[in-house]
C-alpha cells in the first residue's frame, strides 16, 4: 500500500462546527450531521447491507469501509453483532483512513455515545500508532477483527488482498473529496467483492452511481436517513457463499519462532494443530537464543525491507503485549523473563550516517512514541553510557527471550495445540486428501488437510533443492552484569548489546554461512566484544584475553533467505513437481525472527483460511515461496 515514496500521516485535527458536529478542516465537511452519526450508520450501512441478517450462520463475515473516520460505523457494527445470538463466528473488518484520528481525541468523539463506551474503550486501548500501514486489532477476544489501513486509500485500496461481503461507502462528500470516490477506486473496491456482495452509501451522486454500475453492480435508491431522501444500495450478482473450513486441523513442523507463532495464531482461530520438533522442547534451535531486538529498520524511501520490518515490529509488539496481558510473562519471571520495553537505541555508524538517520526522522515524521533521533548527550544519557554519536530511539523497542516467546506462544490455546517433540520428520506425502509426515521407521506421526514447514533450513531436505534456505551461524556471548548495570536500554551499531536480563547481558551477533561448527569459539567472543566496544566505547576494558576463554555464550543456526526475507504463503513445489494443495511455508527469518514472528504466522493464516490479508498485495508477493522459482538456476544451486 505504497506509491514509491517515503510516507508520512497527517492525522486529524479535531473541531466542531458552531452547532457542535465534527469537522473536517482538511475537507471543509463535517463527519456526520448533528441528527445522529449512529442512527445513520445504522440505516445506511446496516440495514442498507441487509445486517445483521446476512452474517448469521456464518464463520466469517468480512466488512470493507472507505473513511474509518471516528470509527462509528465499525462501532455500531460491532454493537450489532455482539447483540446477535445468530451472529458470524468471526467478524473481519478493513477500514481506510488518510487523516487518523489521536487517541485523546478520539475519546472525546465517543463520549457523545455513552452506549458505546465499553466498546470505544476497549478500541482505544488497541489503537495503533500513527504510521503508515496496515494495523490489525484483535478485539472481543479476537472474534472481531480490525484492519485500519492508514494512507492513501487510491494507493491502497487497491493493493488489499481481500473478499468481502459488504461494503460502507462513507468519505466526504464526492464535492469535496473526489479522490474516494472516482471511478478507478470504485472498480479496485468492486474487484474485491464476493459473489452476492452487497454495498451502501448515503451518496447518490450520479458519477457515484455510474461508476458502481460499470463495475457490476446491481444499483438502487432507497429512502435515506433523517431528512435525506434518498440512499443508495447495491448487489453484486452471485450467489453467496459462505467460507466454511469444515476441517480445521493443520501440522506445524517446528517449534521455533516461526513454528510457535504460527500454532498460536491458527489455535487462536480455532484451529486443532499438531506440532511436531525434532528437540525435546520449543525454541531449542536458532530460537532458543536468551535475548535478541525487537525494532523496526527505516529507509530514505520507505522501501519494501522498512515497510515489512514496521508492520513485523508493531505485530510482534502486539502480540507480545497480548501475551503478557494473559499474565503469561509472570510466568518466566525466574528465567530472565518473556520480554523487556525498555526501549531501543539505534547509534549512527558515521557522522554520515548520523545525518541520514536524521533526515528520515525529519521526511517522515513519525511520532515521538514511535521514533526520534537523538543527539549524543541525549542518547548517552538514556542508556548510561558515554557514546560516540546519537542516533534513532525507538521508546517501544524491546529485548525478546525468545526461547521464552516460544514456550509462552504455546500456552494460551493449549487445548488446540498437540505437542510432540523428538518427532524428527523424515518425510513428507499428499495421499487420499491428507497431509502425513512420517519418522525415519516409516510411522505416521500425524495427518491433516494442512501442512506448516517451519523447521529452518531442514525445510529444504523435505521440499527440494529449489528453496534457497540455508543455515546462517549465529554466536552470541554471555557476560555477568550486576542489576540496575548500564546500558539501560537496547543499544545497537553493527552488533546489539541488551541491559542486565537476570544477573546477565547478551551481546552479539556473528553472521556466517557455510559454517556448521556448533562450538562457541574465543574468535567469535572477540568480535563479538569488538562491536560492543564500538557500540559502547570502553566497555569491555575489563575483559582480557585470558577472560575471553572463559566466557559463556550460545550458537544457533539461523535459516536465512537470498534476499534475507522471510518466506510464507502457499508451497509451489514438492520436489521436482507442483505441490498438492494444503501445504504451507513459513521460515527464512535469518537474523530477524522475533521481528517477523507475529506477521509471519498472521499472514500464513489468512493465506490457509483465505481471510483479509494482513499485508498488502506487493508485501505479499514479496514474502511468497513462489518468489524462487523465477531466480536463474545458479541462484538457486548454490549452497
Amino acid at each position: 500500500m505504497h506509491n514509491g515514496h517515503a510516507t508520512m500521516l497527517d492525522p486529524a485535527t479535531l473541531a466542531f462546527t458552531p452547532e457542535g458536529a465534527p469537522y473536517s478542516e482538511i475537507y471543509d465537511d463535517v463527519y456526520h450531521t448533528i441528527a445522529g452519526g449512529l442512527g445513520q450508520a445504522r440505516h445506511v450501512f446496516l440495514a442498507g447491507n441487509g445486517l445483521p441478517q446476512r452474517w448469521q450462520g456464518r464463520q466469517r463475515f468480512v466488512v470493507v469501509e472507505t473513511g474509518f473516520g471516528l470509527g462509528l460505523n465499525f462501532l455500531a457494527t460491532w454493537q450489532a453483532w455482539r447483540d446477535d445470538p445468530q451472529r458470524c463466528g468471526r467478524l473481519h473488518f478493513v477500514s481506510f483512513e488518510k487523516h487518523p484520528f489521536r487517541t485523546d481525541d478520539l475519546a472525546a468523539l465517543h463520549a457523545a455515545w455513552p452506549e458505546l463506551a465499553p466498546l470505544a474503550a476497549e478500541l482505544r486501548k488497541e489503537w495503533p500508532t500513527l504510521v503508515p500501514g496496515l494495523h490489525r486489532l484483535h478485539l472481543d477476544h479476537g472474534r472481531v477483527v480490525l484492519d485500519l489501513v492508514f494512507g492513501d486509500a487510491a494507493d491502497s485500496l487497491p493493493q488489499l488482498v481481500a473478499r468481502a461481503d459488504a461494503f460502507y461507502l462513507d468519505g466526504f462528500s464526492p464535492a469535496k473529496n473526489p479522490a474516494l470516490w472516482d471511478a478507478p477506486l470504485l472498480a479496485a473496491l468492486s474487484a474485491l467483492a464476493a459473489p452476492g456482495a452487497t454495498l451502501a452509501t448515503w451518496s447518490v451522486a450520479s458519477g457515484v452511481r455510474d461508476a458502481l454500475a460499470a463495475a457490476g453492480w446491481q444499483m438502487e435508491k432507497v429512502p435515506g436517513f433523517f431528512g435525506k431522501r434518498e440512499m443508495l444500495r447495491g448487489t453484486m450478482p452471485g450467489e453467496a457463499a459462505a467460507a466454511n473450513l469444515n476441517d480445521k486441523h493443520a501440522i506445524v513442523l517446528g517449534a521455533g519462532l516461526a513454528g510457535s507463532t504460527a500454532a498460536n495464531l491458527l489455535a487462536a482461530r480455532g484451529w486443532q494443530v499438531t506440532l511436531l520438533d525434532a528437540a525435546a522442547g520449543p525454541g531449542e534451535g536458532a530460537s532458543g537464543n536468551r535475548a535478541g531486538v525487537l525494532r523496526p529498520l527505516p529507509a530514505r524511501d520507505d522501501n519494501a525491507l522498512a515497510r515489512i520490518t514496521r508492520a513485523g515490529f508493531l505485530a510482534t509488539r502486539r502480540h507480545l503485549q497480548a501475551l503478557d496481558d494473559a499474565g503469561l510473562a509472570a510466568g518466566f519471571a525466574q528465567e530472565g523473563g518473556l520480554w523487556g520495553t525498555t526501549g531501543v537505541l539505534h547509534l549512527a555508524r558515521d557522522a554520515v550516517h548520523a545525518e541520514t538517520q536524521r533526515r528520515i526522522v525529519a521526511d517522515q515524521a513519525p511520532p515521538a512514541d514511535y521514533l526520534r533521533f537523538v543527539e549524543r548527550d541525549e542518547a548517552a544519557a538514556l542508556c548510561g553510557w558515554p557514546v560516540d554519536l546519537g542516533g534513532w530511539w525507538f521508546p517501544s523497542g524491546a529485548w525478546v527471550s525468545p526461547a521464552n516467546y516460544c514456550r509462552a506462544n504455546l500456552l494460551p490455546h493449549a487445548a488446540n495445540i498437540a505437542t510432540h517433540f523428538a518427532a524428527r520428520v523424515d518425510r513428507i506425502a499428499h495421499e487420499h486428501g491428507l497431509w502425513r509426515a512420517f519418522a525415519a521407521d516409516g510411522a505416521c506421526l500425524a495427518e491433516a488437510p494442512h501442512l506448516v514447514v517451519a523447521n529452518a533450513s531442514d525445510a529444504r531436505r523435505l521440499l527440494g533443492d529449489w528453496l534457497p534456505v540455508f543455515p546462517a551461524r549465529g554466536q552470541v556471548t554471555h557476560l555477568p552484569a550486576d542489576p540496575a548495570s548500564p546500558p539501560r536500554c537496547v543499544v545497537c551499531r553493527l552488533g546489539y548489546v541488551t541491559p542486565e536480563i537476570g544477573g546477565q547481558r547478551y551481546a552479539g551477533a556473528t553472521f556466517l554461512m557455510k559454517d556448521a561448527d556448533p562450538a562457541v569459539r574465543d574468535t567469535d567472543h572477540a568480535e563479538n566484544l569488538a562491536k560492543l566496544d564500538f557500540i559502547l566505547p570502553g566497555f569491555t576494558a575489563g575483559i582480557t584475553p585470558a577472560a575471553i576463554t572463559t566466557l559463556p555464550g550460545r550458537v544457533g543456526f539461523r535459516p536465512a533467505s537470498p534476499d534475507r526475507l522471510p518466506i510464507v504463503g502457499a508451497v509451489p513445489k514438492l520436489g521436482d513437481d507442483p505441490a498438492p494443495p494444503g501445504l504451507w511455508l513459513v521460515n527464512g527469518f535469518g537474523a530477524r525472527g522475533i521481528v517477523w514472528s507475529a506477521l509471519a504466522g498472521e499472514l500464513l493464516a489468512d493465506c490457509i483460511e483465505d481471510s483479509p490479508r494482513i499485508l498488502d498485495r506487493s508485501l505479499a508477493a514479496a514474502l511468497a515461496p513462489a518468489r524462487f522459482l523465477d531466480r536463474p538456476k545458479r541462484r538457486v544451486t548454490k549452497s
